[in-house]
């Protein structure tokens, strides 16, 4: 994967750019995934509520869209959005008993941008020749693999022949509002299943669309039962193990004071995302070993509170080697208790993790494993560390490849360790384990080009081109940049002492020149769908349906892709 990723940075240039987000959505549509996703929950509540069965006459679903935007404290004009979410919640239990090769998935040509694709088009819509630049070629090679058919069309005379004939039993699309609500009355008069998933933005430029909506609609099937379990409920219940009440409840009450440093740092703050995966692996493959409604158990807890003792002794040391201040918007644990103290905590909370594995109620064998597991995340993590620590000794310009392989060895073994310790728990099969581990590659990789993305955006905490470190942005910039005056100027970030703001700022002005930005958000885009393609050769329906959506968890945000270059230039020449 890294060497297709590293040839990816080589082979795009202006090509791969993709526009920024710089505009709100359409009206009717919030702009808020958080917004959107609350919508979403509503639509879903009253489908469950009013026992509602498709299909839903246009004028009923316009009372209902309005009805859901009053419970999610939204204007009235979202309320035809809202009625494609309540459409989709009635047909969703139907469309996932449907078989996938029953299933037909339409894609707008929108996605693409005119100016650069090389693909054809013929009577039966777009002919996409998987170039990579826009998600097209993603979405439908999932979907084949599938079993899917796929039109790259906004609509044809053959979606009717092929539904007509018994070919297509169910259809999921993405498009515009409008092109939806065209497409209702032959759907509703048909009695088709159907789920849709609406473009954000109109007018056919800057199109976008929630991709995990999009996975989410594609990859239904009756047998994935995760569905049923509320994942944001779960993610409350994983935060609130650590709480200290409920750590004093689980671990014992803390004795001395290095105990009590220790607890309160794993107390702090954090999104808890590795625990989290933790449960969810567990949950989801006690799904697909017959349970019917699994239960948290006390191990489960333990072994989540392990995770997270891993993973926060990693960073009181990350904190020190890489000289950072602060921590979640608060003094590093080195600044507020001095060095000596916070290494001495971060120790003690790797012997906590490997403690509380120890003491979980379950067979020897299990317990084995789990320890191999643990530990051999712990040395590949070291490892990766330890070959950037090194690097600081005699800095240089890295290559985007040698960037991501330290990626792969510092953050995907966390990723790793906490599913792979989950599926354990539940006494999962080999292939699963085989599969985390791709998985976990693909996912650590996005994550780590995402958090680069965050700090030299200023989203992150701390910032990669003043503290010289690492980066898939400087590595992709290195590569980029056309002339040798440039790439001195890209190569002096790399190591030495921190940089002055001119220097800082000639940097950025070459990352704006060369869009280096906007190809590493390509870069994250292809490791998201790689973690999703890794998914392929599960068989443990809830444990895949599940992963697919914790993607959509992680990497939730929208993905904006490219100009409708056709609408583009009419727009301009009626201007």
């Amino acid at each position: 994967m890294m060497r297709r990723l590293e040839s990816y940075l080589d082979e795009t240039g202006e090509r791969g750019a993709a526009s920024s987000r710089a505009h709100p959505t359409q009206a009717g549509i919030p702009d808020a995934k958080a917004q959107r996703e609350h919508l979403k929950l509503q639509a879903e509540a009253l489908v469950e509520q009013h026992d509602l069965t498709p299909p839903l006459a246009m004028d009923e679903l316009r009372r209902l869209g309005e009805h859901a935007c009053e419970m999610a404290g939204l204007e009235r004009e979202c309320a035809d959005y809202a009625a494609v979410l309540i459409s989709n919640a009635a047909w969703r239990e139907i469309v996932a008993g449907i078989p996938y090769e029953k299933r037909l998935l339409m894609l707008p040509q929108c996605l693409r941008d005119d100016s650069r694709c090389p693909a054809s088009i013929d009577e039966f819509g777009l002919v996409c020749e998987g170039c990579g630049r826009c998600s097209i070629h993603a979405l439908q090679s999932e979907a084949e693999a599938l079993g899917y058919a796929v039109l790259v069309a906004e609509g044809s005379a053959l979606v009717t022949n092929l539904i007509e004939t018994g070919q297509i039993q169910a259809v999921v699309g993405i498009s515009c509002m409008s092109v939806l609500e065209k497409c209702h009355p032959h759907m509703e008069a048909r009695a088709v299943p159907g789920m849709a998933v609406p473009l954000l933005y109109d007018g056919c430029r800057n199109t976008a669309v929630d991709l995990d909506w999009a996975r989410e609609a594609i990859y239904a099937t009756s047998e994935d039962q995760t569905r049923r379990l509320n994942l944001e409920m779960l993610k409350r219940d994983v935060r609130s193990w650590f709480e200290l009440e409920s750590l004093n409840t689980l671990l014992g009450s803390a004795d001395g004071e290095t105990e009590k440093i220790a607890r309160d740092w794993l107390a702090r703050d954090g999104k808890r995302w590795r625990p989290y995966l933790t449960a969810c692996v567990y949950m989801s493959l006690l799904y697909d070993q017959g349970g019917e409604s699994p239960v948290i158990s006390i191990d489960l807890k333990k072994l989540a509170v392990a995770v997270e003792c891993f993973h926060k002794a990693s960073l009181v040391h990350d904190d020190i080697e890489d000289d950072d201040d602060e921590r979640y918007g608060q003094k590093a644990l080195h600044i507020e208790h001095g060095m000596p103290v916070a290494l001495n905590a971060g120790d003690f909370l790797l012997g906590e993790g490997y403690r509380i594995i120890g003491e979980l109620g379950v067979e020897a064998d299990v317990t084995a494993a789990l320890f191999r597991i643990a530990a051999a995340g712990h040395l590949t993590l070291s490892r990766g560390q330890g070959a950037e620590l090194c690097w600081t000794r005699s800095p240089g310009p890295l290559t985007p490849g040698e960037v991501l392989d330290i990626f792969r060895q510092k953050t995907s073994p966390a990723f790793e360790v906490a599913m792979r310790l989950g599926a354990e728990l539940a006494r999962a099969e080999g292939g699963v384990h085989d599969t985390l581990r791709a998985y976990s590659e693909a996912l650590g990789t996005a994550y780590q080009i995402r958090d680069d993305l965050e700090d030299f955006l200023g989203e992150g905490d701390s910032d990669d081109l003043r503290d010289r470190r690492p980066s898939i942005v400087l590595a992709a910039a290195h590569q980029r940049v056309s002339t040798d005056a440039e790439r001195r100027s890209i190569e002096s970030m790399w190591g030495g002492p921190p940089g002055d703001e001119r220097t800082v700022e000639e940097v950025r002005r070459l990352l704006k020149k060369h869009v280096v930005v906007e190809s590493v958000s390509h870069l994250l885009d292809q490791a998201v769908a790689q973690a999703v393609q890794t998914l392929q050769p599960l068989k443990q329906p809830s444990l895949k349906g599940l992963l697919r959506r914790v993607i959509g968890k992680i990497f939730g945000d929208v993905r904006i892709e490219d100009y409708c270059k056709r609408l583009a230039s009419r727009d301009s020449s009626s201007a």
